[in-house]
């Protein structure tokens, strides 16, 4: 789990530290990469909730990937009807690339276990993961986004996703999974 982490917290950390022609008056993300990264951070964390439903037979397991495809999908559909409102067209960008190529190949990982090694797996990434996107929502989208609307709609999840992170938790040592 500590070299998975590393991996996302060191691309993630790259990518919105890094100065591109597209925010280069301030260092960060704009408004509308933001959007984008959120709503991809989301999508992953459906697909991987997905996969759980495939594989795994727990059903602690199984109740958690079921509230994360239903509040990641509600925080989704959120963002896209935020979107349809400001008529805006959120814009991809290279840390979106970075966590759908991570999630590509952590889900082919997740893919060739079963029992308890995928609930193990899936609930460390899941903590993981929750950990990055509270981290660089909290510390990156929300003080860059300048759309009251943007800002709110991030806080909000914020607020969701901090108990996902818990809930993530008490699976891991709930599973005795060894970190």
């Amino acid at each position: 789990m500590n070299r998975h982490r590393h991996i996302l917290l060191a691309a993630a950390a790259a990518v919105v530290l890094t100065v591109t022609p597209a925010n280069a008056e301030n260092g960060v993300l704009n408004d509308l990469e933001i959007a984008h990264a959120a709503y991809t951070a989301g999508e992953i964390d459906v697909r991987y909730a997905h996969l759980a439903l495939a594989i795994s037979e727990n059903a602690s397991v199984r109740e958690f990937a079921a509230t994360m495809i239903r509040d990641h999908s509600a925080v989704n559909e959120a963002a896209l009807t935020l979107v349809g409102q400001l008529n805006v067209t959120p814009q991809d960008n290279d840390l979106s690339r970075v966590l759908v190529d991570t999630a590509t190949q952590k889900r082919a990982e997740l893919k060739a276990m079963e029992g308890k090694a995928f609930d193990c797996a899936y609930a460390q990434n899941e903590l993981v993961y929750h950990q990055l996107v509270n981290e660089t929502v909290e510390g990156h989208f929300i003080p860059s986004a300048t759309v009251p609307e943007l800002k709110a709609l991030l806080s909000e999840a914020l607020a969701t996703f901090k108990v996902h992170e818990g809930h993530a938790e008490h699976m891991v040592a709930a599973l005795g999974c060894s970190t």
